[in-house]
C-alpha cells in the first residue's frame, strides 16, 4: 500500500493545476482558475514506485462554478518520451523532487484504472495510507478473462475533447475519463449496452452538499 506523507509541497497541487488547467481543451473557465479541493481518490502502483492520485477540484472563477477530474501521477524521476505531460515539479518535504504529470499519459495510471473498473484493484482514501475509500463504486459486465496484472500496460495515446479524455483499452475497447463533472442521477442503473464498465464517486459541491458524477467509463469502440 502506498504511504501518505502530511508534509509541505512547493508548489502546492493547485498552485500547479492553476498554471495547467486553463492549457486544456476541456477547461471551462476563463482568466485565472480558483480552485478549490473537492475531493479524489487514490490508487496503489502494484510496483511501489508511482504515486496515483485522482483529485477533484472546484473552479469558482467563472459565471458558474465547475468542477473537474484530475488524475495525477507523482514519479521520482522524469518519465520519458512524456515532457508534453508533464504538469509541474513540487519538492516534497519527505521524498524530495517530484515530477507530477497528466495520468491520462502515464501507462501506470491506464492500467491501474482498468484494474479498478474490473475489480482487480480497490480504490484508496486520498488522505489516509491503507484505507479503501467505499465511496467510490465499481460496475463490470465484461465478458471472458480479465487481463492480469502481467498483461503489459497499454500505451497511452489519449484523445482530449471539451468534455473529457478517451484512452484505448486491451480488445478493442475505450477508457474514457469526465473530466468536466455533471451529476449523476442514478449510479446504480443498468449499464447500456455499449458500456462494459464504469466508475462513480461523489464530492463536495461549494454549498456544502455531496454530489455524486461519473469519473469512467469503459466501452467498446470509440467514444461517440
Amino acid at each position: 500500500m502506498a504511504v501518505i506523507h502530511h508534509t509541505e509541497l512547493k508548489p502546492t497541487k493547485l498552485e500547479l493545476l492553476s498554471s495547467w488547467l486553463p492549457s486544456r481543451p476541456w477547461y471551462a473557465g476563463s482568466g485565472e482558475p480558483a480552485l478549490a479541493k473537492a475531493g479524489g481518490f487514490r490508487l496503489d502502483d502494484p510496483q511501489g514506485e508511482v504515486g496515483i492520485e485522482f483529485i477533484v477540484v472546484t473552479d469558482t472563477s467563472g459565471a458558474e462554478p465547475t468542477t473537474y477530474l484530475v488524475p495525477l501521477t507523482y514519479r521520482g524521476a522524469p518519465l520519458d518520451g512524456a515532457e508534453h505531460a508533464l504538469v509541474g515539479t513540487m519538492e516534497h518535504g519527505v521524498l524530495g523532487r517530484r515530477w507530477a504529470y497528466d495520468g491520462c499519459q502515464d501507462p501506470v495510471l491506464a492500467a491501474q484504472l482498468l484494474a479498478l473498473i474490473e475489480g482487480r484493484a480497490e480504490a484508496q482514501d486520498q488522505n489516509t495510507s491503507d484505507l479503501p475509500d467505499r465511496d467510490i463504486a465499481r460496475s463490470y459486465a465484461g465478458e471472458g478473462p480479465a487481463p492480469t496484472a502481467s498483461t503489459p500496460a497499454t500505451p497511452a495515446t489519449p484523445a482530449d475533447d471539451e468534455d473529457g479524455t478517451e484512452l484505448p483499452a486491451p480488445q478493442g475497447m475505450s477508457l474514457r475519463l469526465h473530466r468536466v463533472l455533471r451529476p449523476t442521477p442514478d449510479h446504480a442503473a443498468a449499464l447500456p449496452p455499449e458500456v462494459t464498465g464504469q466508475i462513480t464517486g461523489s464530492w463536495q459541491a461549494p454549498d456544502g452538499s455531496r454530489t455524486r458524477s461519473l469519473y469512467a467509463t469503459l466501452r467498446t469502440g470509440a467514444h461517440a
